[in-house]
C-alpha cells in the first residue's frame, strides 16, 4: 500500500472510533434517563463505573450511593421525565469531558407529603472513561440553571390523561418492558 493509502485508512479508522464513541456515551446518557425516571435499578447502575462519584445537587457522594438515594426518594414520585439535549463531547487524555443540557419533570411529595411538579433544567458535567471498550461516567457534577416548584393538579392521573394510555409506570410494569 502507499503511504498516502494507509495514512488515509489509519484516518478514516480514528474518525470512526471517534464517531463510536460518541454514540456509546449518547446510549450511556440515555441509560441514566430511563433508570432514573423508570426507576429501573440496573438500567441506572449501568451509566456509572462502581467507583464513580455524582454530586447531584442534596446528594454528594459515590455513585453507587446516588442509585440507592434516587431509587429510595423516586419511589414516592409519580412522575418522572428526564431529556438529555445538547451534548458536547470532547476526548481528552484518559477520557472525555462530557456536558449534557438537561430537562427534567418530576411529579413527587414534598416534605410534607404534598403532591408538587418539579421543572429542572441544567447540566451534567461528566468525566466519562472507558473499560474494556465500554463507556460511562466516572464522575458527574449537575449544575442546574433552573428551577420551579408548581402545585400539583388535584385530579387523579387516571383523570388526566383519560384515553392517552397507556401511562408510564415503573420498572417492570412500563411497556418498554413488555413485548421485547
Amino acid at each position: 500500500m502507499e503511504e498516502n493509502a494507509v495514512s488515509e485508512l489509519v484516518k478514516t479508522q480514528t474518525m470512526l472510533r471517534e464517531v463510536l464513541d460518541r454514540e456509546a456515551i449518547r446510549d450511556c446518557l440515555y441509560r441514566y434517563c430511563r433508570g432514573i425516571d423508570r426507576c429501573d435499578e440496573d438500567a441506572l447502575r449501568s451509566a456509572y463505573w462502581p467507583d464513580g462519584t455524582d454530586n447531584h445537587g442534596p446528594y454528594q457522594g459515590s455513585a453507587s450511593g446516588f442509585v440507592d438515594w434516587a431509587l429510595k426518594s423516586l419511589r414516592y414520585a409519580e412522575r418522572n421525565i428526564h431529556q438529555i439535549h445538547n451534548v458536547l463531547i470532547e476526548f481528552k487524555p484518559g477520557g472525555a469531558a462530557v456536558e449534557s443540557y438537561f430537562s427534567a419533570f418530576q411529579r413527587q411529595p414534598d416534605a410534607n407529603r404534598v403532591m408538587q411538579e418539579l421543572k429542572m433544567k441544567g447540566r451534567y458535567v461528566d468525566w466519562f472513561v472507558q473499560r474494556e471498550g465500554e463507556w460511562r461516567i466516572l464522575n458527574r457534577t449537575v449544575v442546574f440553571d433552573w428551577v420551579e416548584t408548581l402545585p400539583a393538579p388535584e385530579d387523579s392521573e387516571a383523570e388526566r390523561f383519560g384515553v392517552l394510555t397507556p401511562i408510564g409506570a415503573n420498572y417492570p410494569d412500563d411497556k418498554i418492558y413488555q413485548d421485547h
